[in-house]
């Protein structure tokens, strides 16, 4: 007996007990194999970004947009309104409390890479009959009494050996940087609108000036006429005429007021504020200064525009989903843990003979789901597919917005040039024309027509005016604005399993 018991020892050779761990270790390199070719898949967004753009400008090198870019228009009300829009406006704050939810969103996806420990406290207290504990049929067997008490730890723990969690946890962080960047964009939306909102207030206030102007002009006008109509010498229609172009001038008025009104209210909602609360004296915008604005060259849109940042990380966020759908195919382990002190006397729980504990380790592989991992896996391939497309046409519009930007300043700033012309030509020759009527020498058609002609001169001057602010804020705008926010490329590798380096 005692031979026999050796012989299985005498037997076994140390090549023999290496086997179990030889077959190990081929089963470990065969899983790292499999998911290097199950979460290999590289991202290639694939961008051509032009040397220069097409419009002409005075030098393509030049310094980013300052921070505050609207100092550079040179009014106080603007700037002042311009702070109480990024201090009070609600679209903004709405996208800070979006940046504080992202960064709960993180938090929450960065606690699955650390064990869960609950600790627990059990008292039980159980009568059991006596003909029941003693299996007795007489009546006077006395009832059984226990107690049991226990105080325990539970700790449970996911490896995260193919790096799913931590791919979880990057596509939070991805989320949360670009809700950054989505404030900034907002930001800059609600700035460029304040702005635009302010210079429609000063273009009513110019035009109601020019409109008022004119009113007198044509009531002036128009009483030469009825002195010479007086006189006999012009006719009842003469003085139709120019009762008719007085009475449009009269009409142009009250929706100028109407505008500037509108305006003034829209800005108290820029700001937060309702609009009786808010004072807009306005002015003019030819006293306005003109900044000047270049657009450097096209590849540093790619880090001055917060909406290509933003866009480029909600990119790697749904790069880093792919890759934990596609890790959620591969086995996962759990270790899981229980220990304290159990006793059947409260007074004795604390004693040496009452600990006790477990431990346990699984690996779970998915054999099938019906389907689920696939439609998981398919469903943030096309999310990273869509959020690719949309990159590349932020990229795209970015180009695009600069271009169309930099040729309405440049036509823009000619075409108030030659207004300022037009204009001035047209103010000399309604000047001749009343001294030519004062003095009865010029016929009435004339004055009507060089009086026209001023009337709808003036006006279209301080359209094209806005038309240049407008251009000015939308170049300022298609550049990036001026945020502040870390330039430096954020997207980095999303790989985080043991396959990162395949």
């Amino acid at each position: 007996m005692q031979q026999r018991a050796q012989t299985p020892s005498a037997r076994t050779s140390p090549q023999s007990r290496t086997r179990p761990f030889a077959t190990l270790v081929a089963g470990f390199g065969l899983l790292l194999g499999l998911g290097a070719c199950v979460l290999n898949d590289r991202l290639d967004p694939a961008l051509e970004v032009p040397r220069n753009y097409r419009a002409r400008h005075v030098t393509s090198e030049a310094a980013l947009p300052p921070l505050e870019w609207w100092r550079g228009f040179r009014s106080a009300e603007l700037t002042d309104l311009m702070e109480q829009s990024l201090a009070a406006n609600f679209d903004i704050a709405a996208a800070v409390a979006r940046i504080v939810q992202a960064d709960a969103q993180a938090r929450i996806a960065g606690a699955a890479l650390l064990p869960t420990i609950n600790g627990t406290f059990d008292a039980q207290r159980s009568r059991t009959p006596g003909t029941i504990a003693t299996g007795a049929t007489s009546g006077r067997a006395s009832a059984v009494e226990r107690a049991l008490f226990s105080a325990a730890l539970n700790a449970s723990y996911q490896i995260d050996f193919w790096g799913r969690v931590r791919a979880l946890i990057r596509a939070a962080d991805y989320t949360s940087l670009a809700s950054r960047f989505d404030r900034e964009v907002i930001a800059l939306s609600t700035l460029v609108t304040v702005a635009n909102t302010y210079f429609l207030v000063l273009e009513g206030q110019d035009r109601l000036r020019v409109a008022r102007d004119n009113l007198a002009s044509s009531e002036r006008i128009l009483k030469l006429i009825q002195d010479r109509f007086n006189q006999g010498t012009a006719s009842s229609l003469d003085v139709a005429q120019q009762a008719s172009l007085a009475a449009i001038q009269r009409a142009a008025i009250p929706p100028l007021i109407e505008q500037i009104d509108q305006n003034k209210a829209a800005l108290g909602l820029l700001v937060g504020r309702a609009p009786e609360n808010l004072s807009v004296r306005g002015g003019s915008m030819y006293r306005l200064g003109i900044p000047r604005v270049s657009p450097g060259l096209p590849s540093e849109l790619l880090t001055q525009r917060p909406d290509i940042r933003e866009a480029e990380l909600r990119l790697a966020s749904a790069d880093a989903n792919v890759y934990a759908a596609r890790a959620a195919f591969l086995p996962t382990i759990q270790l899981t843990g229980t220990g304290g002190l159990e006793s059947a006397a409260l007074r004795t729980l604390f004693g040496p003979g009452a600990v006790f504990y477990t431990a346990a380790a699984s690996l779970t592989q998915p054999i099938f789901q019906g389907g689920l991992l696939l439609g998981q896996l398919d469903l943030q391939k096309g999310a990273r597919e869509e959020l690719l497309q949309d990159y590349r046409k932020a990229v795209i519009s970015a180009f695009t917005d600069v271009e169309r930007a930099l040729v309405a300043v440049q036509q823009t700033t000619r075409q108030e040039a030659l207004q300022r012309q037009a204009v001035a030509e047209s103010r000399r020759a309604f000047d001749l024309s009343e001294e030519r009527l004062r003095a009865g020498t010029i016929d009435l058609t004339t004055v009507l027509q060089t009086e026209q002609t001023l009337f709808q001169q003036e006006d279209a001057l301080a359209l094209v005016r806005f038309a240049r602010l407008q251009a000015i804020v939308a170049l300022f705008q298609a550049l990036g604005g001026g945020w502040f926010l870390d330039r430096e490329p954020l997207v980095r590798p999303v790989d985080a399993g043991p396959n990162s380096k395949s």
